[in-house]
């Protein structure tokens, strides 16, 4: 089965079988290890007038969701608008003294800073069977949006020492207009229980929104649905079921 992820309990999920969809670019030079996504670009939207069929299906074709079966005309800005797209963003979700008198933060990111190697201790440590690096390089490289959650420890000594480690991840591809879908959504075990994995779903939802991606789906275990409801997602909307392929030798 194709890894989708999840948050909770084990913010894993893998083997996915239910389609989850909810109404709410970045191409990089990448290092040999490590992916940094940290690019500004703009985008001219134009053309004419058009009519929308509402509906679901309508909405993933043309990225508009509407409630009812009206048919409606949508007017384009009579000039070609340039929306910048936001800076990768980075802020502190937590930060606490630990019993040794060390400090440490709970770092967010959407400016895709992985290390593989990381990334796959991370997978080892919430029981996901490994899959060839090369791939794994390949899936960070061809996502519209990687997040990340790290934990940084700085040592209350004299020296100050500071140690950073990845704790937590999700990605999203997308067709950078109209719809993204969510992968890998993953927290480190030791960090479940703590609302990282709720907090870290949001931060993903709310960057797509802001990039004008209003169609976000994803794929889930059963163990992790309510999970994802509690976040706004539907099973099956309108009935629509998923389709899977798979080779038959």
């Amino acid at each position: 089965m194709a890894p989708a992820f999840a948050a909770a309990p084990s913010f894993s999920v893998c083997g996915v079988r239910i389609p989850i969809s909810c109404r709410f670019e970045t191409q990089s030079t990448v290092p040999t290890l490590r992916f940094l996504r940290n690019r500004v670009a703009a985008k001219t939207r134009s053309g004419a007038p058009w009519s929308l069929k509402a509906g679901l299906w309508d909405s993933l074709r043309s990225g508009f969701l509407k409630n009812n079966n009206s048919t409606e005309t949508v007017e384009p800005p009579p000039a070609p608008l340039e929306i910048e797209e936001p800076l990768p963003q980075e802020l502190v979700l937590l930060e606490r003294t630990l019993p040794d008198g060390s400090t440490e933060q709970i770092l967010f990111s959407s400016a895709g800073d992985v290390d593989i190697y990381d990334l796959q201790a991370l997978c080892d440590k919430v029981g996901w069977p490994r899959r060839p690096l090369s791939k794994i390089a390949a899936s960070l490289r061809n996502s519209y949006l990687v997040a990340t959650l790290h934990s940084i420890i700085r040592s209350s000594g004299t020296e100050r020492e500071e140690k950073k480690q990845l704790i937590g991840m999700a990605r999203a591809t997308s067709d950078h207009a109209f719809n993204a879908t969510i992968w890998d959504v993953l927290v480190d075990p030791s960090y479940q229980g703590q609302g990282l994995g709720k907090a870290l779903m949001e931060k993903v939802i709310r960057t797509l929104l802001q990039r004008d991606i209003n169609n976000i789906t994803l794929f889930a275990d059963n163990k992790v649905v309510d999970f994802y409801k509690n976040l706004g997602f539907e099973v099956d909307p309108q009935g629509i079921k998923g389709m899977f392929w798979y080779p038959r030798f």
